[in-house]
C-alpha cells in the first residue's frame, strides 16, 4: 500500500528494505533515491527528491519513522544505523528573502544539502535545516531545530539546537576515572 510516484526507475532499494503502508516515495525524473539494506520506512513517511536533481541516500539499518519527511532538494545523505523518530523533517533547501522589493517566491532558494553521519538518533519532531552536517553518534532531542552543524557525539536540544554534552567526552571521562 506504499506509493511510488514520479520516476520509480530512479529508486534503488537494498535487500530487506521495508516500506510500510501509506508511505510515499517520490523521485523526480532527474532525481535519485538510494535506500540501503535493512532500512525501514514507516507508515505515512515521505521520501521526496523535490524538483530537478534532488538526491537522497539513506544508509543501511536505518529507520524513518511514521509521518517523517526526508527531502532531497540540495542533496541529503544519511549514514548507516540512523534513527529518525516520528514527525521529523529533513529539508536541504531554504528560500531566499534578502530582496524586499521582490516576492520571496521569486528569489530562489539555497540548496546546500544535509549530511547525517552514522549512528545518529533524531528525537520525535526534530527539524534539520539546509547546510547542516550532523556528526557521528549525535543525539538530537525531541522537537529540536538543527540549523548549524554538530560535531560527532553531540547531544543537542532546543530551538535552535545547542549541544548540552558530548557522548564521546562523557565516555572518555568515565573510562579515565575507572583506570
Amino acid at each position: 500500500m506504499a506509493v511510488f510516484e514520479g520516476f520509480p526507475e530512479n529508486v534503488e532499494l537494498g535487500k530487506n528494505v521495508i516500506i510500510d503502508a501509506y508511505a510515499t516515495i517520490y523521485c523526480h525524473k532527474t532525481g535519485k533515491i538510494k535506500i540501503g539494506d535493512g532500512t525501514y520506512i514507516g507508515n505515512g513517511a515521505i521520501i521526496h527528491t523535490g524538483k530537478k536533481n534532488g538526491s537522497i541516500v539513506i544508509g543501511s539499518n536505518c529507520t524513518v519513522q511514521t509521518y517523517s519527511i526526508v527531502y532531497g532538494h540540495g542533496g541529503c545523505k544519511i549514514g548507516n544505523d540512523v534513527r529518525i523518530a516520528t514527525h521529523s523533517v529533513i529539508i536541504p533547501a531554504n528560500h531566499r528573502f534578502d530582496d524586499i522589493t521582490r516576492p520571496i517566491r521569486e528569489q530562489g532558494r539555497t540548496d546546500l544539502g544535509i549530511k547525517i553521519d552514522e549512528d545518529v538518533w533524531m528525537g520525535a519532531g526534530s527539524l534539520i535545516l539546509d547546510g547542516v552536517t550532523i556528526g557521528k553518534g549525535c543525539v538530537i532531542g525531541a522537537g529540536s531545530v538543527v540549523n548549524k552543524s554538530l560535531p560527532s557525539g553531540s547531544v543537542a536540544v532546543g530551538s535552535p539546537a545547542r549541544p548540552v554534552t558530548n557522548r564521546y567526552a562523557a565516555y572518555n571521562k568515565t573510562c579515565d576515572e575507572s583506570e
